[in-house]
């Protein structure tokens, strides 16, 4: 096997054996508040930093000043040497909703993407950009046609996807047919805050850890402790809900 591709997740790539396989396509889901765009802005920021790889961030909810932000919010000052020089490519949300049209929108992505030279690209977020499709027919069609264009790009692949419940909806989706692993970050309500934990639900073609584990979000990123000892899902009263 190809080497596997790091999410630059402390204790995420354990679980992982090692990252992802690379032209993936990888779901990451979560409510919000669960660190879900910084787990993409690390994953870009460590593939230009350890890598030399080329990113592309596409967001659809903030401005490349929240984006540049939220990066240096948790560390990565050089976020904004890497977007300036061009090693990582960010179409924010005034780029890619300026008119509304969906077909200016994907023309705009896959110039963005078909220029080559890139190896990541996080889409933040898949909720966001399916409001653009009038029906399950035609966003089957659209996903289906960008999954493979990333994939045939060389593109390995994080697409967030915006969840309202705490607790993972584990309801199989048309997204969690199109994609190659289902990652869910979740956070439970305590008395002095929030707990974080992350599951790694699938990742075809890996020997994964299905198990849950405790999730930092500090300086320097998010932080998995893999070695915490993890919460089955396949006993409920194992688990921390």
């Amino acid at each position: 096997m190809s080497r596997l591709v790091s999410t630059g997740v402390d204790g995420l790539d354990a679980i992982l054996g090692g990252g992802i396989t690379p032209q993936s396509t990888v779901l990451v889901s979560g409510n919000p508040g669960t660190g879900k765009s910084l787990l993409g802005i690390q994953y870009l920021y460590t593939g230009v930093r350890e890598f030399d790889e080329r990113g592309v961030y596409i967001s659809f909810e903030e401005d490349a000043e929240d984006i540049r932000a939220a990066a240096e919010s948790i560390g990565f000052e050089s976020f904004d040497e890497y977007v300036d020089d061009g090693r990582i490519v960010v179409l924010d949300k005034r780029q890619l909703l300026g008119d509304g049209d969906l077909s200016e929108t994907i023309d705009r992505i896959l110039e963005t993407v078909g220029d080559g030279g890139f190896d990541r690209l996080v889409l933040d977020s898949l909720s966001m950009f399916k409001l653009f499709f009038e029906n399950e027919r035609e966003e089957r069609t659209y996903l289906l046609k960008f999954s493979d264009i990333l994939k045939e790009n060389g593109l390995t692949s994080l697409l967030i996807n915006e969840q309202g419940a705490v607790f993972p909806d584990t309801e199989i989706g048309l997204e969690n047919f199109l994609t190659d692993g289902n990652v869910y970050l979740i956070q439970t309500p305590t008395d002095s805050g929030v707990n974080r934990y992350l599951w790694v639900a699938k990742m075809r073609k890996q020997d994964i850890d299905t198990d849950i584990y405790p999730l930092e979000i500090d300086e320097g990123g998010l932080v998995v402790h893999d070695q915490a000892g993890g919460f089955t899902m396949m006993d409920n009263s194992e688990t921390p809900f």
